[in-house]
């Protein structure tokens, strides 16, 4: 299966975190949304964010420690969509500028928000939930 996926998490409080050549980034409490893309093989992409074992390689692998995934959103697809979603919620979200998004144009993939007008804004984009059992 191939496809764009949306991570929400949760951050239990105030953290700063070495994130790869961005340095050290300093992320408030609260709930992040990052969105990302597999065009070979979405359910492993997804299974390997939900593994505690694993090299640090995307820039959501130094975050994800610190939080708790509270939400997975899908979308079958055999094109990129990650961008076009990330400018949804940069309308209407902070950004944490050039996170996630080393590979293309935009300003961020990662989001900072309310947990229910994350879910309220990408309901709009027909995503699937993925199950967390």
């Amino acid at each position: 299966m191939k496809g764009t996926y949306l991570l929400i998490m949760a951050l239990p409080k105030d953290t700063s975190v070495k994130v790869g050549k961005h340095g050290v980034l300093h992320f408030k409490k609260g709930c992040y949304a990052y969105v990302g893309s597999a065009l070979n093989g979405l359910d492993q992409r997804i299974q390997r964010h939900l593994r505690t074992d694993k090299k640090t390689h995307w820039h959501i692998d130094y975050l994800l420690p610190f939080t708790e995934i509270v939400e997975i959103l899908y979308k079958e697809n055999d094109r990129r969509e990650e961008c076009s979603i990330a400018q949804t919620l940069e309308r209407n979200f902070a950004g944490i500028p050039g996170f996630g998004c080393s590979d293309c144009s935009c300003t961020s993939h990662l989001f900072f928000g309310s947990f229910d007008k994350i879910i309220q804004i990408v309901s709009s984009l027909h995503m699937d939930k993925y199950s967390l059992d």
